[in-house]
């Protein structure tokens, strides 16, 4: 028997949150600024993993250009 592993299509707000170690407050905001994409599904906002992937991303590269200037 075959066990199959379903991945995350996309996170909640509070996920998200979670993941990145930020407050719920502060993700909303950067949610509602456009720092992190999201959908609006109902009256709901979700995350796809790759949002969350590019905001880390774009994190981690203004952060090493700041260190070679």
């Amino acid at each position: 028997m075959t066990t199959a592993v379903i991945e995350r299509k996309w996170y909640s707000t509070r996920e998200v949150a979670e993941m990145l170690g930020y407050s719920l407050s502060k993700t909303k905001m950067l949610i509602l600024t456009g720092e992190i994409r999201s959908i609006k599904d109902g009256r709901n906002r979700r995350i796809l993993p790759r949002y969350v992937d590019e905001y880390v991303e774009r994190r981690a590269q203004e952060a090493e250009q700041g260190w070679s200037a």
